[in-house]
């Protein structure tokens, strides 16, 4: 649940369901500026807290977190067919780590605890338990691979794949590792671990892209991709090749080629606008949610159980989109054209690929997620698919990640942190805190102030009634930074009457992180830090003297 790019002419999303219910007050110009009101330890004026769903159990919200699903494991099984895909593959446990999957070993009985550990203490990660496809059927059945959820479907009383109970994806998928207490994961980074399991923290190394190839019907997630439509002129925005954007008639080879390439969709990335462009962006931690807002990249949702109402809604299960209330949603933010255009191409794949839905017709009984119809809210923030699932599930949530403690920080050299600390008051106190424990500044800073280099190309009008700007892109070509302004193309926070541009990220948790920016494009503090990127590059804050830009890095880790 972090944050991402979009593209050409069309459909929207998350952004513009926002209403103004909550909008912060800061930057509402759409000039280059950002706050200007600032102290030594952040900015002076944060603008109103956002409004908060309170009162929620975080006992009952740890088990949303973990395990709830809303019925989201028919898309999944039926739609996806993940749990084919990962049958026909032979996935190992090994293979699994390697896509950056995590185990949690308190959820093994005691029998395979021991056998796992005995085999890791002889064999290391090379015996036959851990590379047997079987061995991954049973982490699934125990419910112990980290977010991916096995529900007992077919009502025996017991949890089996193999007899047809279906599997669903949970919020823990993107946003938990383990304390790498059996098996470490590779370089420190977070997923790819078996051990205890930690949920907030982002898994750096999750093969997102990877996982998805290995379903087999990789092409059921088509509005998560990147495609190419007609009514934008056969274009598309992404990391790969505008002509390599897929189509209705792309194979699922030509599919999973694009997904499982890193250099289309980067490790630790997840696509969370179904508007068919290519907007991976690096997960966010679900930590301490209680200091952040607003949610999305582009600061374009108020509330955060509007937002993972819609990650549940539309996210875990895209076929809301083919809906009456979905389709609506989607021509109100791209236009008519587009929008039914790519209602109707995901249509006819979910028919081509003979997807049942609920009652069992191919390409009917849309969507799977179980939650209550609220049409006459639909395209709002609080049910942008005129959809909302359970309120307490989602207060539980709240109550749960709001309380989730940030990860104590890994080594860092305390003395140099120290002075590093006075780097970052001079430097970086504009639009952030020094101090941590306090909320995040929910103003938004625009685009050009972010992004010198920003110059967006008008690619279409919106329909005036939608309250959103024209979708806009800053074309580069062959240029990596172009990504950086993909998210915004056409989800952006117009509808809370903020500016396009991004909103800030918690500072927590940044030692384990190797990539930076929300588009993974800078590998490394001293990296994101050094004035070599050049003075149009996004978020061209440096510091000049290399051992200054030492100190500060060191500081950044210490938080």
């Amino acid at each position: 649940m972090n944050k991402t790019h979009g593209h050409v002419g069309w459909v929207f999303l998350a952004a513009a369901l926002a209403t103004s219910q909550g909008a912060c007050s800061k930057s509402k110009d759409s000039g280059d500026s950002v706050n200007q009101n600032q102290t030594k330890e952040g900015p002076e004026d944060q603008g109103p807290e956002l409004p908060r769903l309170t009162g929620g159990d975080a006992t009952r919200g740890q088990q949303v977190f973990r395990f709830e699903t809303f019925g989201n494991e028919g898309f999944w099984t039926d739609a996806v067919r993940l749990p084919a895909g990962v049958v026909a593959a032979k996935l190992t446990p090994v293979q699994a780590l390697q896509a950056g999957l995590s185990v949690n070993v308190e959820a093994l009985d005691d029998a395979t605890k021991t056998a796992v550990a005995n085999e890791l203490a002889s064999q290391g990660t090379s015996g036959p338990l851990l590379n047997d496809p079987a061995t991954t059927l049973a982490l699934l059945n125990a419910n112990a691979v980290i977010g991916v959820v096995v529900k007992d479907t077919n009502g025996d009383g017991r949890l089996d794949v193999a007899s047809g109970d279906k599997v669903g994806v949970s919020c823990a998928l993107c946003h938990a590792i383990t304390d790498g207490s059996v098996v470490k994961s590779p370089n420190n980074l977070g997923g790819g671990s078996i051990g205890k399991q930690i949920d907030g923290p982002t898994p750096h190394n999750l093969n997102v892209g990877g996982i998805f190839a290995l379903a087999a019907n990789t092409r059921a997630l088509y509005p998560l991709l990147q495609v190419k439509l007609a009514a934008n002129g056969n274009k598309s925005i992404g990391r790969a090749p505008s002509d390599q954007g897929l189509t209705e008639t792309s194979t699922e080879a030509q599919v999973d080629a694009l997904v499982s390439n890193p250099a289309f969709y980067p490790l630790g990335t997840f696509d969370d606008a179904p508007d068919g462009t290519g907007a991976q962006q690096h997960i966010a931690p679900f930590f301490r949610t209680d200091l952040a807002a607003p949610w999305g990249t582009p600061g374009d949702i108020a509330r955060l159980e509007n937002f993972n109402n819609l990650v549940y809604t539309v996210l875990l299960d895209p076929t809301s989109l083919v809906t009456p209330d979905g389709r609506a949603f989607l021509q109100a933010l791209g236009g008519v054209a587009a929008g039914n255009e790519l209602a109707d191409d995901y249509l006819t794949i979910l028919k081509d690929t003979q997807v049942q839905g609920k009652g069992g017709v191919v390409g009917e009984g849309f969507p799977y997620i179980t939650a209550t119809l609220l049409s006459d809210k639909a395209g709002t923030e609080e049910a942008p698919v005129g959809l909302r699932v359970n309120e307490d599930a989602l207060r539980d949530l709240n109550a749960y990640t709001d309380g989730l403690a940030a990860p104590a920080p890994g080594a860092f050299d305390a003395t140099l942190a120290a002075r590093g600390k006075e780097q970052f008051s001079a430097r970086c106190t504009r639009c952030h805190n020094v101090d941590q424990s306090k909320r995040v500044p929910s103003f938004i800073v625009p685009m050009k102030a972010l992004f010198p280099g920003y110059n967006p190309t008008v690619l279409a009008e919106r329909p005036a009634e939608a309250g959103v700007r024209p979708i806009a892109f800053a074309p580069i070509q062959d240029d990596p930074a172009t990504i950086f302004d993909d998210k915004t193309v056409v989800v952006e926070a117009s509808r809370r009457g903020e500016p396009r541009g991004s909103a800030m990220p918690l500072l927590f948790d940044l030692g384990r992180k190797d990539r930076f920016l929300h588009d993974s494009s800078v590998v490394g503090l001293t990296s994101l830090l050094d004035p070599l990127r050049g003075d149009k590059a996004p978020h061209p804050i440096y510091v000049p003297d290399a051992s200054q830009r030492t100190e500060l890095v060191e500081f950044l880790k210490s938080l």
